[in-house]
């Protein structure tokens, strides 16, 4: 299978192309759309037998000694995702080599994260195995972090990616929980096995699925998590076509598509799908109508879309999920037409909004033409394919229709759809007028007419639109052959542009009147939205969240964190004796723990030499703790630390013995040049606390750990590994005991013992540089004049704030901010 090879030279291609940016400028774009190419002429010469009812499938070792692999399987939905994120993407790439100048500020890491992210959607459609769905998910989500960021000078640009970042990846962390609650209860994390025998007897399949369904519904913006989608319109238009319309915001309806054939019938998988994704589609459209920017209404038009099609997706029947195969592609289509359409007027006239645009109708008519076509697609008109998939979307909720749903829940779902898909008519209906139409109180602008590689974009997308509704038949194949995982009740469904005089046929027809009549009457409308009161708003609810969270760490931190170093190792020793201590107290008193007898052969010393030791550690941790000078409690602690290595010599290890000497010298050294810059006295309690509860505290811990030890090492009833080391280091090919354990047994063990002391020599070298610094700014140089010396010695002040933004601009904050419409065209890309 070519798939692999064809995400590894997106990798590839991503890496060339700063380099390639350089040298060939913003036509640069051009190379990168050939993987994109490739990925899509290697779908369609897959799609005859994928549409038969046949797959294509492929294996790549992930980690072999787990036993994990990359699955990549190609079906009927993947190839039509394919289509969307390869095919329209090439077209996008294009189209960028002639928006974009050769001396667009990062243009190249811009044309890289654009190719990353091509190939990592594509790994998202066409992968089978649930972790690397996750990993290629999370890839989306960084690469679009970047890109909705490009222009990373702008406060508006960083804020947007930040949010949408956050909003994404915070609920794909639940989503991974899910996969792998699925896959355990399931016995697999190959999705088709999932879907095709899904673990229905599992109590914790509603909990996964719940979970999974917030991410998917993250990604796609439904609502209350759609704010993010309107604020990343502050993205190059591109990246916005690409990312908004044809690849990133279908990857959630993607995933609910895609577990849909095993798991709709799995409560609630069907209310929530269906509740979320009506209210979206209702918001969307709704916040559509009062948009002045044309990029802004399109991106709650797209919310409102991305709506529409996780209810199809989701909705479980063999007509809904023809529908949602046509309304994918027809979206893809449509959409990203009219965001290239916003790119080019917004290049050559520097504005786009409705009400600064008059008269481009006349002076761009190929463009109005295109735009024209695909504004008629999401409106639903005939014979574009929007109408066609649009028509399928009535006809699944027709009552009677979908035995698996009940007729009041059909009939509900239909009037949404209808009242949503008037907003949808009335919304495109303003677009094309607002772009397009003589305003007579709107003066026309001077501008210089597109070139024809700049047009050919928009205007092949929706010629595309235009070819398959009236050649459904051309699309059908794809949407039937993802169908045929649901059961037809003998009545199959295909996507045809004339169906007979349906209900469909009559409701398409009410939504064409009712619309008209609604973007006629556009100023009463606006006059009722300006009148109602102001719906919550989920971005502000996002910012209070962040502030909640961003409040909550600074009381935790401020009441934990305290600086008292006697109050850190207080709440350490309460803990200790509060949790294993209190265990361990109940296990004696209740007998669960034997306690060593008197023939267990304890005795209190091997030598009487440790006897002397133990003594010496003993008096220098009580003198220790009565001390409040600092450097003679350094001096103690430290002969603290070579007594008990003292101890390990009488026990034969001299090599921790050797270690734990040079770590005691060590840190007594950086101790000595830190204590020099502290008062000379300090405090062994905390504030308030009584000295009594000190000791107390302090002689419980203790004993804890000595009567642990001593049972621990009376509990022994296998023999020591140890003893298997010697000839595992013989036929390692070592002689040295010792030195095989070290550098072999516990390699990584003597890996960390090295970076500590490699630490701590670069902590004493760091602290004896900055200690002859100081000394030299303390001091400066005679010929240094009174104003400089007190200059040198002045350590630089950065005024350090932190901020917490909760919607305080200006207007609903969720009704999206992009303010960029009046600047000068290479400032504004």
């Amino acid at each position: 299978m070519l798939l692999p090879f064809i995400i590894a030279l997106h990798v590839a291609v991503a890496v060339l192309m700063p380099p390639l940016i350089r040298a060939m400028g913003s036509r640069a774009f051009i190379v990168a759309s050939l993987p994109l190419v490739l990925s899509t002429a290697w779908a369609l010469a897959q799609a005859p037998d994928i549409v038969a009812g046949g797959s294509a499938s492929a294996s790549v070792p992930w980690v072999p000694a787990l036993g994990i692999t990359l699955d990549f399987r190609l079906d009927a939905l993947a190839l039509a995702m394919v289509l969307l994120v390869s095919g329209v993407g090439a077209v996008i790439f294009c189209y960028s080599a002639a928006y974009f100048h050769s001396d667009e500020r990062a243009l190249g890491r811009l044309a890289a994260t654009m190719a990353i992210f091509a190939g990592a959607m594509l790994g998202v459609v066409t992968t089978d195995n649930l972790f690397a769905l996750y990993v290629f998910w999370e890839l989306t989500s960084i690469s679009s972090f970047v890109l909705v960021g490009h222009d990373d000078h702008k406060e508006t640009a960083r804020r947007a990616a930040v949010q949408a970042l956050v909003t994404t990846a915070g609920p794909g962390l639940l989503m991974l929980i899910g996969f792998i609650v699925l896959g355990r209860i399931g016995g697999t994390y190959r999705i088709s096995d999932l879907v095709a025998d899904p673990p229905t007897d599992s109590t914790w399949l509603p909990l996964a699925l719940v979970l999974v369904l917030a991410g998917a519904f993250a990604k796609s913006a439904q609502a209350p998590l759609h704010y993010w989608l309107p604020g990343a319109m502050v993205a190059p238009t591109p990246v916005s076509a690409y990312l908004h319309a044809a690849a990133m915001v279908k990857g959630g309806v993607y995933l609910i598509a895609r577990l849909s054939p095993g798991f709709a019938e799995v409560e609630p998988w069907r209310a929530l799908v269906l509740a979320f994704g009506l209210t979206t589609m209702v918001i969307g459209g709704w916040r559509a109508l009062r948009q002045d920017d044309l990029k802004l209404l399109l991106a709650y038009g797209t919310v409102s879309q991305l709506g529409f099609l996780a209810l199809l997706a989701g909705a479980g029947t063999h007509t809904a999920a023809v529908a949602a195969i046509g309304m994918l592609l027809a979206h893809g289509l449509f959409k990203s037409t009219l965001f290239l359409t916003v790119g080019i007027i917004d290049h050559q006239t520097g504005a786009r909004t409705i009400s600064r645009l008059s008269g481009l109708g006349r002076r761009m008519p190929l463009l109005a033409a295109a735009a024209g076509l695909a504004a008629a697609s999401m409106a639903g008109l005939p014979p574009l394919l929007g109408f066609v998939g649009k028509e399928a979307a009535l006809e699944a909720f027709v009552p009677g229709h979908a035995p698996e749903m009940s007729q009041t829940a059909a009939l509900v779902m239909l009037i949404g759809l209808v009242f949503a898909s008037i907003l949808t008519f009335a919304y495109s209906a303003r677009f094309f007028w607002g772009a397009f139409a003589d305003k007579a109180t709107v003066s026309e602008r001077r501008f210089t007419r597109p070139s024809g590689a700049f047009l050919a974009a928009p205007v092949l997308l929706s010629a595309l639109g235009l070819a398959l509704g009236v050649l459904p038949f051309l699309a059908d194949p794809i949407a039937s052959g993802y169908a045929l995982a649901y059961d037809d009740h003998g009545k199959p469904y295909h996507l045809a542009l004339w169906h007979g005089l349906t209900p469909a046929l009559g409701l398409s027809a009410l939504i064409v009147v009712v619309g008209a009549v609604l973007f006629w009457r556009r100023k009463a409308v606006a006059k009722v939205q300006n009148a109602m009161p102001r719906w919550p708003d989920a971005e502000v609810g996002y910012h209070l969240f962040l502030h909640t969270i961003y409040s909550t760490a600074l009381s935790v931190t401020r009441r934990t964190q305290s600086g008292s170093l006697p109050i850190y190792l207080g709440i350490i020793l309460a803990v200790l004796l509060a949790l294993p201590g209190v265990r361990l107290l109940a296990a004696l008193v209740n007998g669960s723990v034997e306690v060593p007898g008197p023939d267990s052969g304890f005795r209190l010393w091997d030598s009487p030499l440790e006897f002397l030791i133990a003594l010496i550690i003993v008096v220098t941790a009580i003198a220790t703790v009565r001390e409040h000078r600092r450097f003679p409690a350094l001096i103690l602690i430290s002969a603290l630390g070579f007594g008990i290595a003292g101890l390990f010599v009488l026990h034969g290890a001299p090599d921790l013995a050797l270690t734990l000497v040079l770590v005691e010298t060590l840190t007594t050294i950086i101790l000595v040049f830190v204590l020099r810059r502290l008062p000379t006295m300090f405090g062994t309690r905390p504030d308030g606390w009584p000295k009594r509860l000190t000791v107390a505290m302090c002689v419980a811990a203790g004993t804890f750990i000595a009567v642990s030890l001593w049972l621990m090492t009376h509990a022994r009833t296998d023999p020591p590994i140890s003893r298997g080391f010697a000839p595992l280091a013989v036929e390692a090919g070592g002689t040295n005991l010792v030195n095989m354990i070290l550098a072999d047994f516990r390699a990584l063990d003597t890996f960390g013992e090295i970076v500590v002391l490699v630490t701590a020599a670069v902590a004493v070298a760091s602290l004896v540089l900055l200690n002859r610094r100081s000394r030299v700014v303390e001091e400066p140089d005679a010929d240094v004049g009174e104003d400089e010396a007190e200059l040198a010695t002045r350590a630089p002040q950065q005024p350090v704030t932190e901020t917490a933004t909760l919607g305080t601009r200006g207007g609903n904050a969720s009704e999206g901010r992009i303010d960029d419409s009046a600047r000068p065209d290479d400032e504004r890309r």
